[in-house]
C-alpha cells in the first residue's frame, strides 16, 4: 500500500509542478555553483509546497501509514559508497535514504538528486520541507537506518551578492530602530533572496491591484471627535468567539520558512504570546502539527482550506484540523486558478530557447506556479454548505469580491466571509476589499440581510493602525469587523523571528491607541461611520509629481555595519 502511495505522490506531484525540465537543464558548475544552488532552492519550494498539499490531504498516509526509520546503523565509509545515480542514498537530518528508484520519478529533474548522492542534505531539506515529508512518503525499505559520523556536504561557491546577504542578516538593525511596518518590508527586501524576495511580494500581471489594496486606504478621511476623555482606549476584540489583545489577525500566507528558519511556528509562538490570532496556510513550511504544537496555551488559531476533488479527503481534513485545536474554517475560494505572477516567474527562468511551451499556463518553475493545481475547480456554493454540514468549527468563505456573494454566504449558513483578492496575487485589477465592503455593508443593511453576529472581515493592503480602525468604522454596528495582515508578518518573521513578529504587533496596538485617542474614542464599540468619510474612496487621483519630487521620504534604516 505504502509504496502504491509512493508512485502516487510521484506522479502527482510531477503532473502538479512540471519542474522536470527545467531544473534538470541545471548544470552545478563552479562558476555559477551559488546560482544553481539558489535555484534548486527556490524551484523546489514548489515541488515541496506541492507535495505539502498532497500530504495535507492524503491523511491516512500520513498518519495511519508513516514509515520508521530502521536501527540499522550505518557508517560514513559506506554511505559515501553510494553516491551515483544507479545507486543514490542521501542523508536528511542524520538519517540515511536510498533514492535509486525515486530519481527518475524525481519531479524536479535528476540532478539535484544525483547532485547530493553520498551526501548530507539536511540544509536544503529542512529549509523548504515539514516535518515528516520524507518519513511519509518513501516506502519503508528505502528508509534505511542511521548515520554513525559526518557526511561530507555540497561545497557552495558564494558569489558576493550572496555574501552580501548573509553579511546583512548578521548586522540587522536593532529591532529598538524599527518605527512601522514598512522598516521590515525594507529589511527583507535585502535580506531575503531575490527568489524568496520574488515570491513573498509579487502580485499579478500589472500588480494594480496590489497596490490598490494599500492605496484605497489612503483615500479614506478621518472625522475626529474633540473635547472627549480619551485616557483609557481598549483594543480588545472578539473574533469568531475568542478573545483577542487587537481587532487583526494574521492572515495565512505560505512559505515562511523562505524568511526564517522557524517558519510558521515562530509566527504562531510571537502571535501567541502577544495574544493575536493566527490563520495557518495551507502551504504552510511547517506542518500543521507542528504549528499547532508552537501555539502558546490559550491562544487561537484557524486552518484555512483549499477544497480537494476528493470530498471523503476533505472530510479527513476537517476532522485534522478540528483535532488539532483550529477554531474555525476559511475556504479559499479565490484561487480556481494560478494568478499570472510574472514577478516570480521570470526569475526562474533558466535557459534561453525559442521554442513554444507545451503548455505555457503551467508557468514551470515558479514557487507560485503548482500550488492551487489540485483545487476543485468544479466548487460551487453546494460544496460550501456541504463543508458547513461535516465539521462543527465555524465556516467562513475567504476571497469574497462582491456584495451578492455576501449575501449568498448569509443564505447558506456561513459565518463569515473575508474581503480578498489574495492579496493581488490572482486577478489583477479586482478591486480592493476595503471598497467591497463600503460598497457592500450599506447594500447588505438596505436588505435587511446583515446581523450584528455575522462576520465581515478583510484583508489586503493593510499597513497602519489608522487602516485597521478604517474597516472597523465602516462594518460599524452592523456587522463583526476584523482585518488581516499576511505579508506584514512574513517580513517581520523574516530575520527577526519570534520577536520581529511581536514587534509588529507592539507596533500596530501602539499606533492604534494612539489613532484612537486623536480620533476621540475609547472602545472599538464606538466605531461607526460617523467616523469616516468615503466620498473619496471610489475616486482616483492625479499623481502630482512636482509635489512627490519634492517630498522628502523617511531615510531607511541602516544596518549595523554601515
Amino acid at each position: 500500500m505504502l509504496r502504491s502511495q509512493f508512485k502516487n505522490v510521484v506522479k502527482y506531484v510531477a503532473k502538479q509542478s512540471n519542474l522536470k525540465r527545467s531544473i534538470s537543464s541545471v548544470k552545478f558548475e563552479s562558476s555559477k555553483s551559488n546560482n544553481n544552488k539558489n535555484f534548486f532552492a527556490a524551484s523546489i519550494v514548489s515541488i515541496a509546497a506541492t507535495a505539502a498539499s498532497y500530504f495535507l490531504f492524503q491523511p491516512n498516509l500520513a498518519n495511519d501509514e508513516a514509515a520508521t526509520i530502521s536501527n540499522r546503523k550505518i557508517s560514513v565509509e559506506e554511505f559515501i559508497k553510494h553516491n551515483k545515480a544507479d545507486d543514490c542514498w542521501i542523508t536528511v537530518n542524520g538519517n540515511v535514504y536510498d533514492l535509486t528508484d525515486f530519481i527518475e520519478m524525481h519531479p524536479g529533474g535528476t540532478t539535484p538528486l544525483i547532485q547530493n548522492a553520498g551526501h548530507d542534505a539536511t540544509v536544503l531539506y529542512n529549509k523548504i520541507h515539514p516535518k515528516g515529508t520524507i518519513e511519509n512518503f518513501l516506502p519503508k525499505d528505502k528508509q534505511l537506518g542511521v548515520l554513525i559520523g559526518e557526511a561530507p556536504k555540497i561545497e557552495i561557491v558564494l558569489d558576493d551578492k550572496e555574501k552580501e546577504r548573509l553579511m546583512l542578516l548578521d548586522h540587522l538593525p536593532s529591532l529598538s530602530r524599527i518605527q512601522n511596518i514598512y522598516d521590515f518590508e525594507y529589511i527583507a527586501s535585502r535580506v531575503l533572496s531575490d527568489q524568496a524576495w520574488n515570491y513573498y511580494s509579487c502580485g499579478a500581471e500589472d500588480e494594480i491591484t496590489m497596490r490598490e489594496n494599500h492605496y484605497a486606504y489612503q483615500r479614506i478621511y478621518f472625522r475626529p471627535r474633540c473635547c472627549v476623555n480619551v485616557q483609557d482606549v481598549d483594543t480588545t476584540h472578539e473574533l469568531l468567539g475568542s478573545k483577542a489583545s487587537v481587532p487583526f489577525y494574521v492572515s495565512a500566507a505560505a512559505s515562511a520558512k523562505l524568511g526564517h528558519d522557524d517558519g510558521e511556528c515562530s509566527i504562531a509562538r510571537g502571535a501567541g504570546k502577544e495574544g493575536v490570532v493566527q490563520m495557518i496556510s495551507s502551504f504552510s513550511s511547517n506542518s500543521l502539527e507542528e504549528i499547532a504544537e508552537a501555539r502558546p496555551e490559550g491562544s487561537t488559531q484557524w486552518f484555512q482550506l483549499y477544497v480537494n476533488e476528493d470530498k471523503n479527503v476533505v472530510k479527513k481534513t476537517l476532522k485534522r484540523a478540528e483535532n488539532l485545536g483550529m477554531k474555525a474554517i476559511f475556504v479559499t475560494v479565490d484561487a480556481a486558478n494560478r494568478g499570472n505572477r510574472e514577478k516570480d516567474i521570470r526569475q526562474r527562468i533558466t535557459e534561453d530557447h525559442d521554442e513554444l511551451d507545451e503548455d505555457h499556463s503551467v508557468r514551470a518553475g515558479s514557487t507560485s506556479g503548482a500550488m492551487p493545481s489540485f483545487i476543485d475547480k468544479r466548487m460551487d456554493w453546494n460544496e460550501i454548505k456541504d463543508i458547513i454540514s461535516w465539521t462543527h468549527l465555524p465556516v467562513l468563505v475567504k476571497g469574497v469580491q462582491r456584495h451578492e456573494d455576501i449575501e449568498k454566504a448569509i443564505d447558506i449558513g456561513c459565518q463569515g466571509v473575508v474581503l480578498s483578492n489574495h492579496g493581488g496575487r490572482q486577478l489583477d485589477t479586482s478591486p480592493p476589499p476595503i471598497e467591497v465592503m463600503a460598497e457592500s455593508i450599506p447594500i447588505l443593511k438596505a436588505k435587511g440581510k446583515l446581523d450584528p453576529n455575522f462576520n465581515i472581515f478583510v484583508d489586503g493592503g493593510v499597513r497602519r493602525g489608522t487602516d485597521i480602525l478604517k474597516a472597523l468604522a465602516i462594518g460599524g454596528k452592523d456587522c463583526k469587523v476584523a482585518v488581516g495582515l499576511g505579508r506584514p508578518f512574513l517580513y517581520a518573521n523574516t530575520g527577526y523571528g519570534e520577536k520581529g513578529v511581536r514587534k509588529a504587533i507592539q507596533i500596530l496596538r501602539e499606533e492604534l491607541k494612539a489613532d484612537m485617542r486623536m480620533l476621540g474614542v475609547t472602545s472599538l464599540d464606538e466605531l461607526d461611520e460617523s467616523c469616516i468619510d468615503t466620498r473619496r474612496l471610489t475616486g482616483r487621483d492625479a499623481i502630482n509629481n512636482i509635489y512627490n519630487q519634492n517630498y522628502y521620504p523617511m531615510t531607511p534604516l541602516k544596518f549595523k555595519h554601515e
